[in-house]
């Protein structure tokens, strides 16, 4: 992170899932496709669409509006792919994610990003690295590594247990 008295700048391409905003760190994003339908894969969880092929690489296409709780994405003519690389431990996990628009890149101070809100109970806000308000609604940033990784968040909309090390 920073030092205090810095203003480090971090860049961010934001997108939507309906009318919330979301971003994601520019580092980690590959490309945006135009949306195409996967390819199937029998018996995977209800978000993962399937694979698409991306330059010679089988890559994996989330949903994340089921990812996280919402109605299946509808494409319309600006339903994107974003293709990210999201390290994950020791690896680099190659991953579709599909959104309803794809906006911009924009840059956030460090001092601008604040923790997930606390409502005084336990909710599915693991996934969520900061929030940066933004004209008069707010910008998610989603932990990916959080989010697909085994510590995710759980699809049953339960909290996950607590673990101590």
């Amino acid at each position: 992170m920073t030092m205090a008295g810095t203003s480090a700048e971090l860049q961010f391409v934001t997108f939507s899932l309906g009318s919330e905003l979301f971003a994601v760190p520019v580092g980690v994003v590959r490309e945006i496709l135009d949306h195409e339908d996967a390819f199937k894969i029998p018996h995977g969880p209800d978000y993962l669409l399937g694979l698409r092929d991306v330059r010679g690489q089988g890559v994996p296409v989330i949903d994340l509006r089921l990812r996280l709780g919402m109605r299946a994405t509808v494409k319309t003519p600006h339903t994107r792919i974003l293709v990210l690389d999201v390290p994950i431990g020791d690896k680099v996990l190659a991953l579709g994610l599909v959104a309803d628009r794809v906006y911009e890149v924009v840059p956030f101070r460090q001092e601008q990003i604040e923790a997930a809100p606390d409502i005084g109970i336990r909710w599915r806000s693991d996934y969520i690295a900061g929030v940066v308000r933004r004209d008069q609604s707010f910008v998610v940033i989603v932990d990916l590594a959080r989010l697909f990784s085994d510590a995710g968040p759980a699809l049953s909309g339960v909290a996950p247990d607590v673990r101590v090390a």
